[in-house]
């Protein structure tokens, strides 16, 4: 199996490749790792699953072993001529940047009946950010996104230590804290741990203006450590930023992370409201 570390250094050196390291290339070698993604995901036969960066197909084959029908999107030609080697008839794969797929167009034609796709993927690290921001926008076609991601971000999308993004996600979807990853899991071994979270997607909530609120949540958290009042004062009078953040019974002299998601969306609405 591709995910034991000697074959997986004979393939690569049978390829002439090396991980490239600024592809986020670290390859998994846990299989059991594997069945627990694929039990995070409650993979059953016949899923339409898209998965990131395939790299050397150790989760490619164990999605094809649950009996999925995968779209690989690979940005590294080696390893998207490997994975089209394999000629199997429930995989497809497409030699290019996922920020580029047009994963309206591909999941559309798939798709029948009201069903809807699952992304599964070991994504590159320096993407993350990206790829969820695209992700998040096609509730309708894809049900749930189950991604190896670095422990920190995991943490973050999950917790109660969040940012203007962890907002993005949880008005998007429903964030799941799945497992941690060890580095030794990996070949090669990042300087980081690594843990798998699963992402329901569908909106949760509702604001009177999706565009502005973004706008308010990101400037908030911009200046973190300034109170409310003075962050926000540029978009909104200071006194009707004291007098939302009372209605919603918190201190006027409240900073960002003092809000709960939930908090955002009443203060966002109280406050544009009240305008």
């Amino acid at each position: 199996m591709l995910y034991r570390p000697t074959e997986l250094r004979a393939l690569l050196d049978s390829l002439g490749v090396a991980p490239k390291k600024g592809l986020s290339q670290n390859f998994l070698i846990d299989g059991n790792i594997l069945n627990k993604i694929a039990h995070l995901a409650s993979l059953k036969p016949g899923d339409l699953v898209v998965e990131i960066g395939p790299g050397p197909g150790a989760l490619t084959e164990k999605l094809l072993s649950c009996g999925c029908h995968v779209l690989a999107i690979e940005k590294d030609t080696t390893f998207a001529r490997l994975a089209k080697e394999k000629e199997h008839p429930s995989l497809e794969v497409w030699c290019e940047d996922v920020l580029d797929f047009s994963f309206e167009e591909e999941l559309s034609k798939r798709l029948r009946d009201g069903s809807k796709a699952k992304v599964v993927a070991n994504i590159p690290y320096h993407l993350t950010t990206p790829i969820l921001a695209r992700l998040m926008k096609l509730s309708h076609l894809i049900e749930c996104a189950v991604l190896m991601v670095q422990e920190e971000v995991a943490r973050r999308c999950t917790g109660k230590d969040f940012s203007s993004f962890t907002i993005f996600l949880h008005y998007y979807s429903r964030p799941q804290y799945g497992f941690y990853v060890a580095p030794t899991c990996f070949y090669p071994a990042p300087k980081v741990g690594s843990s798998v979270i699963r992402l329901d997607l569908g909106k949760r909530y509702h604001v009177l203006d999706e565009e502005q609120f973004f706008v308010a949540t990101r400037t908030a958290f911009c200046h973190r450590r300034k109170m409310l009042t003075s962050s926000l004062k540029e978009l909104y009078p200071v006194a009707k930023i004291q007098g939302a953040l009372e209605s919603i019974g918190k201190s006027p002299l409240s900073r960002p992370e003092a809000l709960s998601v939930e908090e955002w969306i009443a203060f966002f609405n109280t406050l544009n409201t009240s305008l």
